[in-house]
């Protein structure tokens, strides 16, 4: 079986799981989308909706994050990691915005990645839930779960991202991000599955008996 037959058969199992996709991160508007992806770095979906959930119905702006200050974001937002780079990045952040875009976000991936706190990943989540373009987000779980499904070599989340447009359709990206996201967390899960036991990696590799080692990202 070829990567092209694994991804029909992927493809196919996603479909009938999750035939209707929502979008893990809460968000009021692009801008607020931006910022919980920043704040989702080393940080579940779930921690970083419980925190914004009080702050996006007061605060959804650049402009309100400018006038808050570093210090007001820290207390916003310490119950989630690293919470003070997050500060530093969401005020900077912020005051670009309004000084060389006037207010708005960017929709493109060189300025978004210009951002502080913006890396390719990030970029690529706002591109494709916030504006609709099809993109392709490889985080260290996709990377994760593409390797066992047998889609790439595993060299890094770059690499991953190239395979992965390579071999599935772009009508497709953005809705797959998502349903692979939420298959691994439900069936594929990474001290569970082992690449043996859920539906796509039985079906993918059907003789497949000894757990398989993935490469970091």
């Amino acid at each position: 079986m070829n990567e092209i037959q694994r991804a029909k058969i992927i493809l196919k199992i996603l479909d009938n799981t999750y035939p209707k996709i929502t979008v893990p991160l809460k968000s009021r508007n692009v801008f607020t989308l931006l910022i919980s992806v920043l704040l989702s770095a080393q940080c579940t979906d779930v921690n970083v909706n419980n925190v914004t959930k009080n702050i996006y119905p007061k605060y959804f702006k650049p402009h309100h994050f400018r006038k808050l200050g570093r210090k007001k974001i820290e207390r916003l937002i310490n119950k989630i990691g690293i919470f003070r780079i997050k500060a530093k990045s969401i005020y900077y952040l912020s005051k670009i915005l309004i000084k060389k875009h006037k207010g708005k976000v960017p929709k493109s991936y060189e300025e978004l990645e210009e951002l502080p706190g913006v890396g390719h990943k990030s970029a690529s989540v706002v591109m494709s839930q916030g504006f609709g373009f099809p993109a392709f987000a490889v985080d260290t779980h996709i990377h994760r779960l593409a390797q066992r499904w047998g889609l790439t070599n595993g060299k890094n989340v770059l690499q991953t991202e190239m395979d992965l447009k390579s071999i599935f359709p772009k009508q497709y990206w953005n809705k797959l991000h998502l349903q692979i996201i939420w298959y691994g967390r439900e069936y594929c899960k990474a001290r569970e599955c082992y690449g043996i036991t859920c539906k796509i990696c039985k079906s993918c590799y059907p003789n497949r008996k000894k757990p398989i080692k993935t490469k970091k990202a």
